[in-house]
């Protein structure tokens, strides 16, 4: 089965908290974790994965980890922390632009995950909350790749 976007159960109804927190530096070593996957899983497949342990441990998600590497966004590279969007009744989240400097051609990803780290310091896979999972289909050619995603999360 192909990679599907979703959010892990662990993380629903969380996400905007950790992104306050990364924000507010509370802890002062939290952030967000992005992890390339070369193989990605389905909702069904990964919305009981509680860590990101469970998600390396389970046979339908691969870490891509030649030519790639996480990237930790902390509170200097998050945007102010949102108001609520009162018109359309939800609360939006977003990661800035991210670059994944020349990935060697054959180093394909299929799926990048976004995992919440309080600790990041002294953190484990063991650690780390899985919150979303998104299609993020990338044919590696030696090239620069850029993530200009906007909102990961808008919970409504």
């Amino acid at each position: 089965m192909a990679a599907e976007t979703f959010v892990f159960n662990i993380a629903k109804g969380r996400i905007v908290e950790f992104y306050n927190r990364v924000k507010s530096n509370d802890p002062a070593a939290s952030a967000f974790i992005l992890v390339p996957m070369a193989t990605g899983g389905t909702q069904a497949q990964g919305q009981d994965l509680d860590t990101m342990a469970a998600v390396e441990a389970d046979a339908n998600f691969a870490e891509q980890v030649t030519s790639w590497t996480r990237k930790t966004l902390t509170d200097a590279e998050l945007v102010a922390f949102p108001a609520p969007d009162d018109t359309n009744d939800r609360y939006a989240v977003a990661v800035p632009s991210v670059t994944w400097t020349a990935p060697a051609g054959g180093n394909n990803v299929a799926q990048l995950i976004v995992c919440y780290d309080a600790n990041t310091g002294s953190g484990t896979d063991s650690d780390l909350i899985p919150c979303t999972a998104h299609v993020f289909a990338v044919t590696a050619d030696g090239n620069d790749v850029v993530l200009t995603a906007g909102d990961f999360l808008r919970a409504s």
